[in-house]
């Protein structure tokens, strides 16, 4: 609260210290002045307003030097004086007005002073201050022909400030200042609404300083990123507003033609401007050239607040000064659409909220509807666009085309007049042909093999809200920032919804048709118009636009669905003939020798030289990248027709199946999504709904192609595809064709043994995982008549008579496939014995072979299936393991040992490893399950026994133990004596003298390698 509210008792208190101030200019007598000030009520503050404002103007217009600090607490005194007054007087408004200005001048350099940041802060808040201390109309009053000079010399002083000082606080206070002066303030007292002939008075006034204001906030608009977004904002805001104030539409067309003098001195009449045509002209040319400027640098600042300003400066120029501004419309409006696709969403919704707004007022720029001109533009973009492509860099290729989009949303329905021009669209499509070539020189494409079957029944991915959307990473040529192809699919999409979608599939048909070259590219394009014509994700400006008919798109995506499954296009080389062979050689190559040869394993060798990649490499890339966006575009064909894509399946779920089971990782993971894609659009829950609804036409197809295989050679893979999908129900329907399937095996065992043995194991797999008990009726049974096996017995035992025949093909791929086979066959068969057992019988002696004489890797399978029909099959295993196998394991084991105990840390990656580490773990779960007699277990524990060695890889000493574990349930006595032989951790005292010591050779006392695992052991044992 005010202590003296009274002039009287306020004057009192002021008079002494106004005269001490006035006798002697000190930074305390202004500092003791503006305390007692404070204790002054505003009223009384008015009333001796100027009294107060005497000793204040007095210092600072004394003559001579003059201490900084003193003249920056004089001006911060008079500021609280002016904030808490009104100015009444035009003179003493304008007169304060000059002696703030002036603190910041030099009179003997004549530019701004070299005064510190801090009195250049005070005296701008003063400036500002001032002028809204101005009461009522007072304010207009200033603004009269005759300040010209003195405001010039102000706005110059705060332009100075706001381009050269350092200080970010210094240059915003400045701009805002400037705003002030400009009357551009956004605070409510100031100024109230202008009248015609006031704008048109203050339009002339503030014409003088218009080059000087916008030539100097050009250069700090497109100044460095780095002096801050508020910066280039302010500025922006003050260039637009004054430029949209002295060349506004509506003022000029009243600015008569001769030109009245005004009544002022001739120097300062030198200094107006008459805004007459010639003048509107020059000043628009030149205005042109900067706002080109501003636009060049701020549609890429990368603040969003700095391209929302830009939006509403072509907001405010377009619709005040379209005429008088009218080369600009066409930059301005480019801008604008540039800055539709912003990343930010506050400056897309604003792009779109003034465009709604222009095409509401139906802006017309000179004598052309916006829509002309934006059409005008598309054209001139179209034409430029190929050059475009080719010459930007990634920047520059996400600007053209993040205009390309804008004009395609805004002109919506009106591009037809665009696309019905040939030569607009031929250089539109060459443009997107050209920049979407894909870089297809990666070998790693052709090379990833999907080579175990168990990725076929993976469900894809894929987003939950967008799953056609989802589509696999590519490289391209000509770009490498993932959001320019995002932008790309976004302009197909708004082609395909606003353009004629029967002329731009007939002329990307007529593209990919053409050549190989442009194909993928051309699919692409197609995939994305059929997105966009069924309106997903695309954003629609125009409400009154209709989308494509239903009924016409799917006829649209059956003519591009029967291209894209053509003989011609859907079978494509996608590996090379010769690839088996090299497999098989490789894998066979004598550097790596069965564990069972006796070889030494250890030894690094290198692997078949192969010369540089055939030139078919890119070839094959290309056609496996034309298979995938194939199959994408099925994919997103379902979504654009959803329920009706039903009407489609039967002509399209077949080869996308094919493709599934291909051996190409890449061509299968599409194929796969693509169906995942077919079940969200077509209502299935899941993959294995979508077969069985559709078994019985899938199944007919599988049965007649193959009886003409050498035609269908990729039948198999659809059966392979059904049944890792499928569940018990199928059984039934695919039991038939599965003999086929045996049949044609048998006919072609030697060509196509490697596609007939996935089915084969897919097919062991579905029924492994049935376990169906046969449920036999009472009544039924006879007890002299045996009942009739489960079709799933009979089916296994027919695949596991075709695999005894196979498991000695020269081909080690096939041979592995076979051996997971057998196993499978050996689980499903578990609970027959009568059947199993012959077959088993029969299946040995080639499985001896692959466990003593095949590569390592059939090695390693071999015994895998020696496991399982060692748990199975029992007693009817136990002389044939001990006589045919468990010899040449135990020596193979005593062998590789010394060179597993030498070796290092890599060791553990080899082969060699691997099949010791497999040898040692099945070991033990074969004895104890066939029930081994005392010499074999001796052979096993022989053999065993120096993998308990601390030199020993650390697995390899794990899975010894687990050997002994075994042991100890078959024979603990023996057991625990041989460990005792080899470490003893007690003395043995005899119960009674008569009685010899018991004495252990391991009961030295001394600790060796075996000490830790032997105390493990005997733990355990215990």
């Amino acid at each position: 609260m005010a202590v003296f509210d009274t002039p009287e008792e306020a004057f009192g208190v002021l008079r002494p210290v106004c005269v001490q101030l006035t006798k002697t200019q000190t930074v305390e007598n202004v500092e003791h002045l503006q305390t007692r000030l404070q204790a002054v009520s505003d009223s009384a503050l008015q009333e001796l307003q100027q009294y107060i404002l005497f000793p204040l103007r007095f210092t600072l217009k004394t003559p001579g030097p003059k201490r900084e600090r003193l003249i920056q607490s004089v001006v911060e005194c008079l500021t609280f004086v002016l904030s808490s007054t009104c100015v009444k007087e035009q003179e003493l408004l304008q007169e304060l007005f000059s002696e703030l200005s002036a603190c910041l001048y030099s009179p003997s350099s004549q530019k701004p002073a070299a005064v510190s940041e801090e009195l250049k802060l005070a005296v701008i808040q003063g400036l500002s201050t001032l002028m809204h201390s101005a009461y009522g109309d007072i304010i207009l009053t200033f603004y009269e022909p005759s300040i010209l000079p003195r405001l010039g010399f102000a706005i110059s002083l705060l332009l100075g400030l706001a381009e050269q000082e350092k200080s970010k606080q210094i240059k915003i206070a400045a701009l805002k200042c400037l705003q002030v002066l400009l009357l551009q303030c956004d605070c409510q007292d100031h100024p109230r609404s202008l009248d015609e002939l006031e704008q048109k008075q203050l339009g002339d006034l503030f014409a003088s300083f218009l080059p000087g204001i916008s030539t100097a906030l050009t250069r700090v608009i497109t100044g460095d990123f780095k002096q801050g977004h508020s910066i280039v904002v302010s500025s922006l805001k003050i260039f637009y507003k004054t430029v949209s104030f002295i060349m506004a539409d509506e003022q000029l067309k009243r600015i008569s033609k001769v030109h009245a003098k005004p009544a002022v001195e001739h120097r300062v009449a030198e200094l107006m401007v008459h805004r007459e045509a010639d003048w509107v002209k020059n000043t628009g040319d030149k205005l042109t050239i900067l706002i080109k400027k501003i636009i060049e640098c701020v549609s890429v600042h990368p603040h969003w607040k700095v391209r929302l300003e830009l939006v509403e400066l072509v907001e405010d120029l377009l619709l005040k000064c379209s005429q008088s501004l009218v080369e600009c419309a066409g930059p301005l409006l480019k801008a604008l659409v540039g800055l539709v696709n912003d990343e930010s969403s506050e400056v897309q919704a604003q792009c779109n909220k003034v465009l709604r707004h222009f095409a509401d007022q139906r802006v017309v720029v000179g004598s052309k509807a916006l829509a002309d001109i934006l059409s005008e533009s598309l054209h001139s973009l179209a034409t430029s666009l190929p050059r475009l492509m080719n010459s930007q860099d990634d920047q520059g290729k996400f600007s053209t085309l993040s205009l390309l989009l804008g004009y395609l949303k805004l002109l919506g329905p009106k591009i037809n007049f665009v696309l019905n021009s040939l030569a607009h669209l031929q250089r539109l499509s060459k443009a997107l042909i050209q920049v979407l070539e894909l870089d297809v020189a990666d070998i790693k494409i052709v090379e990833e093999r999907r080579w175990n079957s168990d990725d076929l029944n993976a469900s894809p991915k894929t987003s939950a809200t967008q799953p056609w959307n989802h589509i696999q990473r590519r490289y391209f040529h000509f770009f490498t920032d993932e959001r320019i192809f995002m932008l790309l699919r976004q302009v197909c999409q708004l082609l395909g919804y606003y353009g004629n979608l029967y002329l731009l599939v007939d002329h990307f048909m007529e593209l990919y048709r053409q050549s190989v070259v442009y194909r993928k590219q051309a699919a692409m394009i197609l995939n994305e118009l059929v997105t966009g014509a069924a309106g997903l994700e695309v954003e629609n400006l125009h409400e009154k636009h209709i989308k494509t008919n239903p009924e016409e798109l799917r006829e649209i995506v059956t003519s591009i669905l029967e291209e894209y499954t053509s003989q011609e296009n859907w079978y494509l080389v996608t590996y090379l003939e010769t690839e088996e062979m090299g497999e098989e050689l490789m894998m066979e190559h004598p550097g790596l020798q069965a564990i069972t040869s006796g070889e030494h394993t250890c030894q690094v060798t290198s692997f078949l030289a192969f010369s540089k990649p055939s030139p078919t490499i890119c070839s094959m890339n290309s056609n496996i990248w034309q298979i995938c966006i194939q199959l994408e575009g099925i994919g997103q064909f379902a979504y654009a027709l959803g329920k009706d894509f039903c009407l489609l399946l039967m002509s399209v779920l077949y080869p996308v199946m094919e493709k599934a089971g291909d051996q190409t990782l890449l061509i299968s993971q599409v194929a796969t999504s693509t169906m995942m894609n077919i079940c969200h659009a077509c209502g299935y829950n899941s993959l294995q709904h979508l077969i069985n609804q559709n078994s019985d036409y899938l199944v007919n197809g599988i049965s007649l192609n193959l009886r003409h295989l050498s035609l269908h050679p990729h039948t198999p893979k659809v059966l392979e595809v059904m049944l890792r999908n499928s569940d018990a129900n199928l059984l039934p329907l695919v039991a038939d064709v599965v003999q086929d399937v045996l049949a044609t095996l048998d006919q072609f065992y030697d060509k196509r043994a490697a596609s007939f043995v996935s089915v084969l194991h897919a097919l062991m797999a579905a029924l492994g995982e049935q376990s169906v008990s046969p449920k036999v009726d009472e009544n039924d049974t006879h007890p002299d008549v045996e009942p009739p096996l489960p079709l799933q017995i009979q089916i296994a035992m027919d695949v596991m008579e075709r695999c005894i025949h196979l498991l000695s093909d020269k081909n080690l791929q096939i041979r592995l496939k076979v051996l997971d086979v057998l196993d499978l066959c050996v689980v499903v068969l578990q609970s027959h014995k009568n059947q199993l057992l012959p077959l088993a019988h029969r299946a040995w002696p080639s499985l001896v072979h692959r466990l003593t004489r095949d590569a390592p890797l059939a090695v390693l399978r071999a015994f895998k299936v020696l496991r399982t029909l060692g748990s199975k099959c029992g007693d009817f295993l136990r002389s044939r393991f001990c006589k045919d196998v468990l010899p040449k394991l135990a020596g193979s084991l005593v062998t590789q040992a010394p060179i597993s105990a030498r070796a290092g840390p890599v060791y553990s990656h080899t082969l060699a490893f691997k099949l010791q580490l497999a040898v040692l773990q099945g070991l033990g779960p074969l004895c104890e399950r066939l029930d081994l007699g005392e010499g074999d277990l001796n052979k096993v524990a022989d053999a065993c026994l120096i993998y308990l060695s601390a030199k020993q890889p650390v697995k390899l000493q794990e899975a010894a133990r687990s050997v002994f574990l075994h042991l100890m349930k078959v024979d603990p006595d023996s057991t625990w004596f041989l460990l005792n032989e080899l470490y003893c951790p007690m003395q043995f005292t005899p119960p009674h003298p008569s009685l010899h010591p018991v004495q252990l050779r391991g009961a030295s006392g001394q600790q060796n390698l075996y000490t830790a695992n032997v105390l493990h052991l005997l733990t355990e044992l215990q």
